[in-house]
């Protein structure tokens, strides 16, 4: 079977096209290795998913379309998981049009190259940025999400109508996966985590936001990768009980479905910076701000539904998973 992930390069693409190929998967990775971060830690994934005699690498922008027709035309593919896209909330203040190329016309191309070359499955990134002003926790796929607080969250947002469209129109089976604060090894360098445990280990001063009242749901990459592979095998079906007149969100008539993939398990910034000065022995310089614009107070998903179709229980504890990234980061850069 021939599986392929956009943003290979990336973080979650790395881990998870690690994951494919060790279980046997041709992967077929694209990435465009933009510089939005270091594009040497990008080229250093790429070295280890290259040893595999199963991965095979194409380097173009999703926002070629004549790139990715070809691609599907020279490759069979049976399932498509989409993670390429343009990350970060804060960016997003700053480079709009960025966010509209990379995360709307990037993946309208990628429906329409399903649309012409069926395929068994697609999964798409979502992200749980889209519940943007809600209040009511945990975060569920039944609720509305109509009030997002970035471009980036909009965009996201978009993705899931885009997807649920076509699905409707071409019967293509799709799920989305709204992730929650993913991290671990080969991370990327602009989360909070990657930030302060290199800031701590220097000696500088963290940036707190929200005077430090926030609450996030970190997902260890492994439990996030062994998620998106309990769905593989596990397209959407045409919800014959769904209700127009009181419709739910997160499924459909047409073969669609969203799902929450977080760690069903918030941790205080807070308790997770004490966390780090912890397992690096050493303290770290804090320093307070207010609310930065686009961001939320609080992230926590109910992994109901996910639970019910594949099991999927988060294994990874905050300070086991942070012990394997510190370790990774000092090895990786040399401490």
């Amino acid at each position: 079977m021939s599986i392929l992930v956009t943003g290979a390069a990336g973080f979650i693409g790395f881990h998870l096209s690690s994951r494919l190929l060790a279980k046997g998967y041709h992967v077929i990775g694209v990435d465009n290795l933009n510089n939005y971060y270091d594009v040497r830690l990008k080229k250093d994934r790429l070295t280890q998913l290259k040893q595999h005699n199963n991965f095979t690498f194409y380097q173009f922008d999703l926002g070629d379309y004549d790139e990715l027709k070809d691609l599907f035309k020279m490759e069979k593919i049976n399932i498509v998981i989409n993670l390429a896209a343009q990350a970060g909330v804060r960016y997003s203040l700053q480079h709009p049009h960025t966010y509209i190329h990379s995360n709307l016309v990037g993946f309208l191309n990628i429906l329409e190259a399903c649309r012409h070359h069926p395929v068994d499955h697609l999964l798409f990134a979502s992200s749980s940025s889209v519940y943007g002003a809600n209040t009511s926790v945990p975060f569920s796929t039944k609720d509305s999400v109509d009030h997002p607080v970035s471009l980036y969250a909009a965009t996201k947002k978009s993705n899931e109508l885009m997807a649920h469209t076509y699905s409707h129109l071409f019967n293509i089976p799709i799920t989305g996966l709204r992730f929650f604060t993913v991290y671990g090894p080969w991370g990327r360098p602009d989360m909070a985590y990657y930030t302060f445990t290199r800031d701590i280990l220097e000696g500088r001063t963290i940036k707190v936001f929200n005077n430090g009242d926030m609450r996030r749901d970190f997902t260890y990459i492994d439990d996030i990768v062994e998620g998106i592979i309990g769905l593989l095998d596990q397209p959407p079906a045409i919800n014959a009980g769904w209700n127009p007149s009181d419709p739910d969100p997160s499924t459909s008539k047409a073969p669609y479905k969203i799902y929450n993939i977080g760690n069903n398990n918030p941790v205080s910034l807070i308790n997770f910076i004490r966390t780090l000065e912890n397992i690096i022995g050493k303290q770290a310089n804090i320093q307070l701000y207010p609310m930065q614009l686009g961001d939320v107070k609080e992230t926590y998903a109910d992994i109901t539904d996910l639970y019910e179709a594949i099991g999927f229980k988060p294994k990874t504890s905050i300070e086991e998973g942070l012990t394997k990234f510190v370790t990774w980061y000092k090895r990786y850069y040399r401490w």
